[in-house]
């Protein structure tokens, strides 16, 4: 069952965001001709990625990435080592793969605007929860790996609830 919840979670979450909806875009634009195979790579990153922190969520957090259902621990390993949010890097990635491969300007566009949405949520949303729910091993880690993608700043302060 538990299994199932993960597999729920996965494709209602990044399955939309990340397959279905450039799938639609592009079949709705009739623009099924790959123009770049080298994006593919980004791509298939992207993918790899993405599984690769769905399962550290389901065997290190023994949870899921759906809200309704989130690890009972903070996830550290793997991809989680180098960001705090892998995930959401590697669904980025996913979608410049496809607007590159396919010179989708919309799609790039659509990328650009998912990644904006992600970073509101994260900073308004998921890291207050995870300092309340995780206190000092959150702090610690927050003090240890970047928010996205070995690029820290001022504004990579974890947010105060």
């Amino acid at each position: 069952m538990f299994f199932a919840r993960a597999l729920f979670a996965f494709v209602a979450l990044p399955g939309m965001v990340a397959f279905a909806v450039p799938a639609i875009w592009l079949w709705q634009a009739r623009h099924l001709h790959l123009e770049n195979s080298w994006a593919l790579v980004v791509l298939v990153v992207g993918v790899a990625g993405l599984l690769w922190c769905v399962r550290d969520f389901y065997v290190q957090g023994k949870g899921t990435l759906a809200p309704w259902s989130p690890p009972q621990h903070l996830v550290v390993g793997g991809l989680y080592r180098f960001s705090r949010n892998p995930m959401y890097v590697c669904v980025f990635l996913i979608l410049v793969g496809w607007a590159a491969a396919f010179e989708s300007v919309g799609l790039l566009v659509y990328g650009l605007c998912v990644g904006l949405a992600f970073h509101l949520r994260v900073v308004h949303g998921e890291e207050p929860w995870l300092a309340k729910t995780h206190g000092a091993s959150w702090q610690t880690y927050v003090k240890r790996v970047p928010r996205w993608i070995g690029l820290r700043s001022v504004t990579d302060e974890p947010t105060r609830s």
